[in-house]
């Protein structure tokens, strides 16, 4: 492995049960909203600001619910490890906009899980937040 990345992301469920997830431009699997946090910040701040930045949800920190800290390969990135400190972030209507980076959205049921390509870190640790 040649390194290690530090992200932070938010598993979004709708109160329809969908959850959120997100590809980034010239990306063809799907994650989590979230990022690298900028220099200084640390991972709360880092997914508000990454979540509002990529899907138009403007959500207070102390909606988000610290769920931990998961490592898995990356996705995107060939021979680096990412470690990612994860929140749980419920929110009304299943509204958001794709922005920034982002590519496409989806807001996923359970049953859509097994058929959408999923980054390692999401299909490993965090979408089952989701659906608890």
């Amino acid at each position: 492995m040649s390194g290690t990345i530090h992200v932070a992301a938010a598993v979004v469920v709708a109160d329809d049960g969908r959850t959120l997830v997100v590809r980034k431009r010239g990306a063809r699997v799907f994650q989590q909203p979230g990022g690298k946090p900028d220099a200084g910040e640390d991972a709360l701040a880092a997914v508000v600001r990454e979540v509002a930045e990529e899907t138009g949800i403007a959500a207070d920190p102390g909606d988000y619910v610290p769920l931990g800290r998961f490592t898995d390969d990356a996705a995107n990135e060939p021979g680096h490890r990412v470690v990612g400190d994860a929140f749980l972030l419920r929110v009304g209507p299943a509204e958001a906009t794709a922005s920034g980076e982002i590519e496409e959205l989806r807001w996923l049921t359970a049953a859509e899980v097994p058929d959408t390509p999923l980054a390692n870190l999401s299909r490993n640790h965090l979408i089952r937040f989701a659906w608890p």
